[in-house]
């Protein structure tokens, strides 16, 4: 029989009362763990065995890609910057990707797979080449009690793994815990990031009591005054949702550069005077965005510096140092 293992709950996510989403039906083991792992790390599911889940979700990054673009296997581009993955057991509504295709942490695991522009395989093509391998039948067994390898059963085991992507250990987070404290330039970013009058951020993106730092939903944030790529408004057919996409967690700044959903902006700076004088009005605009008609906040070059420092306060160096998160 598998061996339970439960996750590890942070410290601030019981005194907020935050509990995982975990599937009865997949409850996490310490044998379907590390075969998620080790799937995660294979470019087996590719069509060439040449790309794995992690070359584009890097450890050191965040599990993001620190390109604008991610190269599937066959040197195409998406259009979209590869989204960070941690925390993801805590995403309550459960949509996942930029848009909100895909429902749950294990649907979320087919697309990449049969993707052209990501792995560009099939799954009845991926089934085989594990069931031909010499270790997976054996690892599968552990796992789930059976050698026979299926799509579901893959899926099952890397979203074990992925919810095992904790990061809980920032410096903001140690503050918050009595465990060390702020610089005054942080301090002050902190009090410009829950100022309504000044960054006013904290409505999609969380405070200190929701050390998610995002509220998983999906926004227009000003970033465009017309649509090339319509976000959520694709998958729901509704001209209201065009333009709207993911608000992504504020933590692991520091390593998740190019930012927003295309990647547009190379530094904090570029996403802090987006929102101080950058808005674009649209017809989806967010209402959250209350001075789109001035271009935005207008925060003082101090506050932009300040809200930076705050920002960066957020990066925990521990996750993309864990060793239980590295290639095996």
């Amino acid at each position: 029989m598998p061996t339970p293992s439960p996750l590890d709950i942070p410290q601030l996510f019981e005194d907020n009362i935050l509990s995982p989403v975990i599937p009865v039906d997949n409850l996490q083991t310490v044998e379907g763990i590390a075969l998620g792992k080790k799937l995660f790390f294979d470019p087996i599911l590719s069509v060439n065995k040449t790309q794995a889940c992690a070359d584009c979700h890097v450890p050191q990054n965040a599990f993001t890609d620190p390109d604008r673009f991610s190269d599937g296997v066959n040197g195409s581009l998406g259009n979209r910057n590869s989204m960070p993955l941690f925390n993801l057991a805590w995403n309550y509504d459960e949509n996942f990707f930029w848009d909100g295709s895909a429902f749950s942490l294990e649907h979320q695991a087919f697309d990449p797979v049969r993707d052209h522009n990501e792995m560009a395989s099939s799954w009845p093509e991926v089934e085989q080449k594990l069931q031909q391998h010499t270790e997976y039948s054996n690892l599968f067994e552990k796992a789930f009690g059976t050698q026979k390898i299926d799509s579901n059963l893959v899926t099952k085991a890397i979203a074990q793994f992925e919810r095992t992507l904790i990061s809980s250990n920032s410096k903001f987070d140690k503050f918050l815990l009595g465990e060390t404290n702020l610089t005054s330039e942080e301090l002050n970013g902190f009090n410009v990031f829950m100022d309504e009058n000044r960054g006013d951020c904290f409505h999609c993106h969380g405070s200190d009591k929701n050390p998610l730092w995002t509220d998983n939903l999906f926004h227009n944030n000003g970033l465009d005054e017309t649509f090339t790529d319509l976000g959520l408004g694709a998958v729901t057919g509704d001209p209201a949702d065009n333009g709207k996409f993911k608000s992504p967690s504020l933590r692991n700044l520091a390593f998740t550069a190019p930012y927003m959903h295309d990647g547009r902006f190379e530094t904090l700076e570029d996403v802090i005077n987006h929102y101080s004088e950058g808005l674009k009005n649209s017809n989806t605009i967010d209402p959250l965005m209350k001075k789109v008609a001035q271009g935005g906040v207008g925060l003082s070059e101090k506050d932009k510096s300040d809200l930076k420092a705050f920002l960066l306060s957020l990066s925990d160096y521990e996750f993309i140092n864990n060793s239980a998160f590295s290639n095996p």
